[in-house]
Formats: structure tokens, sequence, C-alpha cells
């Protein structure tokens, strides 16, 4: 399926889950091979991926028994400004932009929220009415631009440092999603948050390697959490920036107990 998949490609027979990815700072390409991967070719969880944020809606849902999503909640309608926006910018280049006839005057590049009312109604509803959901990584940040969506994923972003290394630790090691994986390291954006619900439900943290105090939050995060919601299920894992966070072997293990779980299947 064509990355940007439009809203009529989901009209065909449904595959087992629905995936929304990539935004400016996390190339849909990475995400979609790297859980291809995990979940279609080893784990036989057939996945249709899109980049198209308008596609998320109750019609598209309705069918698929899984969500995933992995992106923040920005959309830039007006380019990222200067030579980011184009390839141009590869590399570390910044080429002076020439151009005949001129360009017009472009607009002020700002970021919007995508996430409309009736989208974060959607995602509730699927959830509570049996769907199951896998958030990863920078989705936290959608959990500030709508009430329905930050209810169903349980947390708002806080922000989060450079990439570096960062340990993720098991902290409980009864539940399904951690069985059989150990604590990990890895190079990685690691996220804070808000975290809006029972501390119960959290079964990983990470923690800075050095104990970093970011912004005086301390040096550990949410790492992971999962519960109930209605007749669904939620599941957030917080890494995954790069190709080699979504392979690494323990976080693999975690995806696929993840999505096992959350589609009762352990």
């Amino acid at each position: 399926m064509a990355l940007a998949a439009s809203s009529a490609a989901f009209a065909r027979e449904k595959a087992t889950a629905f995936g929304l990815i990539g935004d400016r700072y996390h190339n849909s390409d990475y995400a979609r091979v790297g859980l291809t991967r995990t979940m279609t070719t080893e784990l036989g969880v057939s996945t249709d991926f899109t980049d198209d944020t308008s596609s998320l809606t109750a019609e598209t849902l309705d069918g698929y028994r899984l969500l995933i999503i992995l992106r923040d909640g920005m959309s830039w309608p007006n380019g990222y400004g200067g030579s980011e926006s184009s390839n141009a910018a590869w590399n570390g280049a910044k080429p002076e932009l020439v151009a005949d006839p001129p360009l017009p005057e472009p607009k002020r590049a700002e970021p919007e929220f995508w996430m409309k009312p009736e989208q974060g109604k959607a995602v509730r509803d699927f959830v509570e009415n049996g769907g199951s959901a896998l958030f990863l990584h920078n989705v936290t940040h959608v959990g500030l631009t709508d009430p329905n969506f930050r209810h169903v994923m349980g947390a708002g972003y806080a922000g989060h440092p450079p990439i570096r290394p960062y340990r993720a630790k098991i902290t409980n090691r009864d539940h399904p999603i951690t069985k059989g994986v150990n604590d990990f390291m890895v190079t990685d954006e690691q996220h804070y948050m808000e975290y809006d619900k029972d501390p119960k439900n959290i079964f990983m943290e990470t923690e800075s390697v050095g104990s970093l105090d970011y912004r005086g939050q301390g040096a550990t995060a949410p790492g992971g959490w999962a519960y109930d919601y209605g007749k669904g299920r939620v599941c957030y894992l917080s890494p995954g920036h790069l190709l080699t966070v979504l392979w690494n072997p323990e976080l693999v293990k975690l995806h696929k107990n993840a999505v096992r779980w959350l589609m009762r299947q352990s």
C-alpha cells in the first residue's frame, strides 16, 4: 500500500491493524520498515500504514482490531521554512535557494495541531467498543491536543532531552507484556510526560545514563503502561525514535507481547 494511503484505499477488506505513522521529525519509512518486520513478518499481524492524518476517522477504523500510532500532534501546512523545506538540507548542506521566476514570499512556517475533535472521539469510541490501541514513542504529544484522545492515551507530552543513551527498566515482571523481557539500553529520545492514570498500570520506566535531571523532572520517566479501557485495551511504549531502537531485541519482545495482550492472545 502507498504510504500516504487515501481513505478509499481502506474500503477494501481490512487488515488487522491500522497504523498512523510519520511526522516532521520521524520519517514514515523507518517506522513502516521497523514495525512491518516486527508486526507483520514475524508476528503475522497485517497492518495498513499511512501518514495521512485525515484518514484517522470512525469510518476508517471500523473493521480494524488494532490502532497503532507513532507520530506527534503537529502538521506543517506552510512547510518548515528555508532550505529545510526541501531535501537539499540533507547532510548538513544549506544551499542558497535560487528560483526563476522568483518564489512567492513564503508564509510563516508554524505548526498546527492536526487532530480534530471528531478524530479524538473516533479513537475513544473505537477502544471503548472493543478495539485496542498501541501508542508508541512521541504520540504523547497528541495527548496535548484533544481531551478524548488524552483520556484514552493516559498522558500528555512534557518534553525530551537530546538523543542519548538511557536504560529501560522493567518494573512489573508479572505483566504479560513484560514476559521474558530483560532491562535494556538504547540510544534514543527519552520522552517525559504527565501521566494521568493509576501508577499500578506502569510496567516499565526509562532512566537516563548519568542520572540527568531533565528540566527538574528527574532522571526517570514512565516508559510503558497498559490497561483495559471500556471493552478494549491500551498500551504505550516510549522507545522508538530510531530504527536501531525499534529493532532492539528486547523492545521487539515488548512489541510482540503488547500486540498479543491487546488482541487478547495472552
